[in-house]
């Protein structure tokens, strides 16, 4: 009988295959005295940036906006001041360029941890960019994915960032880490690029390399084994059906894409999105010390509305602050910044970068043909949705919608739906404000599963509040990349899904399988559940 692993599956599909691991950290060697100071800081900041150049090319190669994201913003770290100054005292001190920069990022982790929240799951980042910069040091390759030149399942305690780049869909047929929770970096990427995965799976690192595992990414478990022959998740039915998104029996839920550049527009065409549910500006934003420029934005802004002519775009207005703090917007020192001045709450004090914004938006959008929608993040009460939808209209844009993801704003979607034209749910946030438990936090993972049946509640309440007003909600979290869950939002009362493109046929499959009828019964039935696995059981 094999050996039987349990942990949280985060992107469903089977897959099985021999089992390898993230390669190992570089080891440091003993210290050597330093001669020349001034050579040994130029030697350190050259490894620096090449690590810094490395991640921004597999950000501009990444042909997932999330990836390309998260990988902008760990260059970002990589070339940070403080930590450039921490290296150069370092071995002003008499280290060599190795050590100083191990010291440096020791000085930062022990900060980052005792910090807690969201700088302590940074923890993980820059210990991958201490290997990364040691390995340039030492003339190693960088640490990360093995390339046995074969199809492997890979293993490891968690995945930086930088490694999901380097992961060859041709040969990486499913993902298993010891930590992380359903809306971990991992599991998130794992959605991105389709792959089966299981998150939270404690003892998976003990598993011989080399041996036969086959991974169910639905139920979480991982069974160890001989009798498995190497074989990639099924998707043939998925990719059978194509079209619009639509029950059985006819009932419309539209499938879109999330991107977040023009780069990213191919990829949803390919997967027949019938639009974008998605289009967040971040990217434009990441790397800058100061504020795009309003030409700049229009240029981004109108390659993705060209793209789309014909088709709905609905566009987020930035939201930064919590885990994508803006060196432009100088928000340091914030107690809890998830709790702080993020989303539109930027526009408190900022109120320009919201103008210049929307302003950018409706030029970029004039004879593109696109049907543009436009968003903002983080509303927390009817007047901050009614000064937003005043704010869209007044820079000549038509539809204005609001994010749902603080209970505050879910429990008064009926009120919120007066003013805007729209809801869009994050589920991701809206799980973490649900259950006061830090998104990243892989402990509090069973609390971040979006089957609970508290979040599926207040998803009902944004759905029977659309249906009332006769007005569209949306989810565009990584809920939408569910196709489980698919037909139990549609029953709920969601009307379209935005996700990455990869997950769109999945979705499009789940959902023609159900009358909707039978959506709205799965749903009650999930609601209705005592926690969250019994909701993903009753339902499957």
């Amino acid at each position: 009988m094999p050996e039987s692993l349990s942990g949280i599956g985060v992107s469903a599909g089977v897959a099985a295959g021999p089992l390898l691991r993230i390669a190992a950290a570089p080891a440091l060697p003993a210290p050597v005295p330093v001669t020349d100071a001034g050579a040994e800081v130029e030697r350190a900041y050259a490894a620096l940036a090449e690590v810094v150049a490395d991640l921004e090319r597999r950000a501009d190669r990444a042909s997932e906006a999330t990836v390309a994201e998260v990988l902008r913003a760990e260059a970002m770290m990589a070339g940070d001041e403080e930590l450039r100054e921490a290296v150069r005292e370092n071995v002003e001190e008499g280290s060599d360029a190795p050590h100083a920069i191990d010291a440096a990022f020791g000085t930062f982790r022990e900060m980052f941890a005792e910090a807690g929240g969201y700088l302590a799951e940074r923890v993980a980042d820059l210990d991958d960019l201490r290997d990364r910069a040691v390995a340039v040091l030492l003339g190693l390759p960088m640490p990360g994915v093995p390339q046995p030149g074969h199809p492997f399942v890979l293993a490891a305690r968690d995945l930086a960032p930088a490694d999901t780049a380097d992961l060859d869909p041709a040969q990486v047929l499913a993902l298993v880490t010891e930590v992380g929770g359903p809306t971990s970096h991992t599991a998130i990427l794992a959605r991105a690029l389709g792959l089966p995965a299981v998150v939270a799976c404690r003892g998976v690192l003990g598993i011989p390399e080399g041996s036969l595992v086959q991974v169910d990414g639905a139920s979480g478990q991982v069974e160890v084994g001989t009798e498995f022959s190497v074989r990639r998740a099924e998707n043939r039915v998925m990719t059978e059906i194509s079209g619009p998104g639509r029950t059985s029996d006819g009932h419309a839920v539209k499938l879109l894409a999330n991107v977040g550049s023009a780069k990213n527009v191919p990829a949803a065409d390919q997967a027949h999105a019938e639009g974008i549910g998605l289009f967040r500006t971040e990217l434009l934003f990441l790397d800058r010390t100061s504020e795009p420029s309003r030409d700049e934005q229009i240029t981004a802004y109108r390659e993705v509305f060209r793209a789309m002519a014909g088709r709905r775009v609905v566009i987020r207005t930035l939201d930064a602050g919590a885990d994508k703090p803006l060196p432009f917007l100088h928000q340091e020192g914030e107690p809890n910044p998830a709790l702080g001045v993020r989303g539109l709450r930027v526009a408190r004090q900022r109120p320009q970068v919201l103008t210049t914004q929307l302003a950018a938006i409706a030029a970029a959008a004039g004879d593109t043909g696109a049907d543009v929608w436009v968003m903002a993040p983080m509303v927390s009460t009817l007047a901050e949705a009614t000064e937003f939808a005043a704010a869209v209209h007044e820079a000549g844009l038509p539809r204005a919608g609001v994010m749902i993801e603080v209970p505050a704003a879910a429990l008064r979607a009926a009120d919120l739906l007066r003013v805007v034209d729209f809801l869009s749910i994050g589920t991701n946030d809206l799980s973490q404000y649900t259950f006061a438990a830090d998104r990243m936090c892989g402990d509090l993972a069973e609390l971040l599963d979006y089957w609970q049946p508290a979040l599926l509640q207040l998803v009902g309440i944004c759905g029977e509040a659309g249906r009332a007003a006769g007005k569209p909600i949306g989810v565009c979290g990584e809920a939408a990349a569910d196709a489980a869950l698919a037909p139990v939002l549609a029953g709920l009362g969601v009307s379209s899904l935005s996700m990455s493109p990869r997950a769109l046929s999945g979705v499009r499959a789940s959902l023609a399988r159900y009358s909707y009828a039978e959506c709205r019964r799965l749903a009650e039935l999930a609601v209705a559940a005592p926690d969250a696995a019994t909701a993903r059981k009753v339902v499957s």
